[in-house]
């Protein structure tokens, strides 16, 4: 790709600075330890010089040779500390290159895709209202065309608020107020208006044990399960099935949203809740998204003190599951 390409080529210069100063070091090494022979030798020539005995000679020169052996011990020891030092410097910085440049390109995917998520809506939308202003249209088709405005402008309040919501969670200005809720009835008039509003191509089930109560974010809880719905919906083809469950177990409440779509590789299973990741690769994935519902989930679920996990679906899809304490 040439966005990875371009982004390669500090790290390409880098690795010739690193292997610039390797061999600057290995020279510099090279020098010390042929100074130390020539001094040993030349202190070895005065001594002779001097005209002292060959046994005073060799005594010194022994002197002399055990100083030079420390002293190419030292310098080794030195150029080890140095080399490993490099080495470890080398790595963290090729590991975080890597994780900015991965980071960048998501990023650069992200401000790609919430374009043409933006400009769809509004598109549709401005067509529709265009439809309504050129044409004289009986009750009934001015009544659909309005009501297709209208999921167009939803789709993009939904979407505009997901990036607001993922702005405060990075700036960590977001906060959570906990309101004692019968989550069943919630979640079963949330799901009602959303089919209704979207007419979804897909079965939806609905299976919602009543009155069921815990304390959430009455403002920011809907968006845990419309973002794990609307991601089964995205990831599933049309007119398969998709459940919503709600239990209580023993101590505890389960949200599960099940789908019969592509489903999740297990590679992927950890790295689909951060920020910007989207499941596949950039050349071959089709389907469209931002990356941050995935992420607006994971982050409200921890701030309700719950949990998130992802399974298989039999026979095939996923099973994404909630998990709160009751």
């Amino acid at each position: 790709m040439p966005y990875a390409n371009k982004n390669s080529r500090p790290l390409f210069w880098f690795y010739i600075l690193v292997a610039y100063i390797l061999l600057q070091f290995i020279w510099w090494s090279y020098l010390m330890v042929n100074l130390n022979n020539e001094v040993v030798h030349l202190k070895t020539e005065i001594n002779l010089l001097k005209g002292e005995t060959l046994n005073e000679v060799v005594i010194k020169g022994n002197e002399l040779n055990a100083k030079l052996h420390k002293r190419i011990l030292m310098i080794a020891g030195e150029g080890f500390v140095f080399i490993t030092l490099l080495i470890l410097g080398i790595f963290q910085i090729r590991k975080t290159f890597k994780k900015e440049a991965k980071l960048a390109l998501q990023q650069k995917n992200f401000l790609l895709s919430v374009t043409h998520e933006l400009k769809s809506p509004i598109a549709s939308a401005k067509l529709q209202l265009q439809t309504l202003l050129k044409h004289e249209l009986n009750r009934d088709k001015q009544k659909e065309i309005i009501s297709n405005a209208i999921n167009d402008t939803e789709r993009l309040n939904n979407l505009v608020e997901n990036i607001l919501l993922a702005a405060k969670i990075e700036n960590n200005v977001f906060t959570v107020h906990k309101e004692d809720t019968n989550i069943s009835d919630s979640i079963n008039e949330l799901m009602k208006q959303s089919i209704i509003s979207f007419n979804y191509k897909h079965k939806v089930v609905l299976d919602i044990e009543p009155n069921i109560f815990i304390k959430i974010d009455r403002t920011s809880f809907p968006s845990i399960l419309l973002n794990l719905f609307e991601n089964a919906v995205k990831y599933s083809k049309e007119n398969s099935t998709i459940t919503i469950g709600l239990t209580k177990q023993s101590n505890e409440i389960v949200l599960s949203v099940a789908d019969e779509g592509t489903g999740v590789p297990d590679a992927e299973k950890d790295t689909i809740f951060k920020k910007f990741y989207r499941v596949g690769n950039e050349d071959t994935r089709t389907t469209k998204g931002t990356g941050l519902g995935l992420y607006i989930v994971n982050y409200l679920v921890e701030q309700h003190g719950g949990t998130i996990s992802v399974k298989n679906n039999l026979p095939y899809g996923s099973i994404f599951k909630v998990q709160f304490n009751a």
